[in-house]
């Protein structure tokens, strides 16, 4: 064989290797058994599911809901296990974690660059975010603690669940707030006295301006991380399955960007609320615990029966 081929022939076995032993493809999961990530932040219903609407902003508000239901379910993927990672997952977990709020800061940027200054000008009215901008305000700092206060870890084992339990609980009502009311108002805008008329041109480039941001608002934030941490957030049975399809893509895209870029930090994403095939999985940590637990005597099979146990025992603080 030529050294091109042996090359070739290598790279092969070293990207099979890789796929089946960090792809997301490859990890065996399981449903919940009980508490799952829904969990203490709510998911956000959507405009067209609770409404049947189908006009722009109802539309817009609706993809909004979606891509939030997937920062919810990372943050309480996190809250929940965080009482649970030992020395064996923490590097991991703190990767998984950071990529969170890599995902968070950059919607958050993205919003006050481009979309929010996109639609003003559509609507010719610079108030109608007046109370997201507060609404940014009042949990974006504590997102940036976060971030520094993993970042600042001069090792993953140093990690203090208390500690950050402590900092996401000084940000989480202000967080849940904002992914709640933000959907709300955008939907509003459809009463909007200057609001195109559906069926007009106006409505067909107001809505480009939002599935356009849609679409580059996740892969803009890292193809390699939050992309595969958005997909296996993202819960296909929600709302009955209604979303089983969103975003609308090419099944074989949506498979590479989650299970063949998903390798590429492959063990990361184990912390996820759910599996390749985008339905809810037990959470890693928990069912490691329930595990432990159930092998300990003394303690019933699989109970988390004491407060300190409790993985939302935080949650009942506020």
């Amino acid at each position: 064989m030529s050294l091109a081929g042996t090359l070739a022939f290598g790279t092969a076995c070293l990207a099979m290797t890789s796929f089946f032993n960090y792809s997301p493809y490859m990890a065996k999961t399981s449903a919940p058994a009980s508490q799952w990530a829904d969990a203490p932040i709510p998911l956000v219903a959507t405009p067209q599911h609770l409404t049947g609407k189908t006009d722009l902003f109802t539309a817009g508000a609706t993809h909004m809901a979606l891509v939030h239901n997937a920062m919810i379910r990372g943050f309480n993927s996190i809250y929940q296990q965080a009482p649970y990672i030992d020395d064996e997952l923490s590097s991991d977990f703190v990767q998984y974690s950071l990529t969170w709020a890599s995902f968070v800061t950059s919607h958050h940027d993205d919003e006050e660059d481009n979309l929010f200054d996109k639609v003003s000008d559509l609507l010719d009215d610079k108030t109608v975010w007046a109370e997201t901008h507060k609404e940014h305000e009042a949990f974006i700092d504590g997102v940036v603690q976060f971030e520094r206060y993993l970042k600042g870890l001069s090792k993953s084992t140093e990690l203090s669940a208390d500690e950050l339990l402590r900092i996401m609980d000084s940000f989480r009502a202000p967080l849940d707030d904002h992914l709640h009311s933000e959907v709300q108002t955008i939907a509003a805008l459809a009463a909007h006295p200057r609001a195109p008329v559906e069926g007009s041109d106006a409505a067909a480039a107001a809505a480009l301006v939002f599935k356009s941001w849609g679409k580059k608002t996740v892969t803009k934030a890292g193809v390699l991380d939050v992309v595969p941490f958005f997909f296996l957030n993202l819960d296909r049975t929600f709302e009955r399955g209604r979303w089983a399809h969103w975003p609308p893509m090419p099944a074989p895209i949506r498979w590479i960007l989650t299970n063949v870029v998903g390798t590429y930090y492959g063990n990361w994403w184990r912390f996820a609320s759910c599996g390749a095939d985008g339905s809810p999985r037990e959470l890693l940590a928990l069912e490691r615990h329930a595990k432990k637990t159930s092998q300990t005597p003394g303690h019933a099979k699989g109970a988390l029966t004491s407060a300190g146990e409790n993985p939302t025992a935080h949650a009942d603080e506020l």
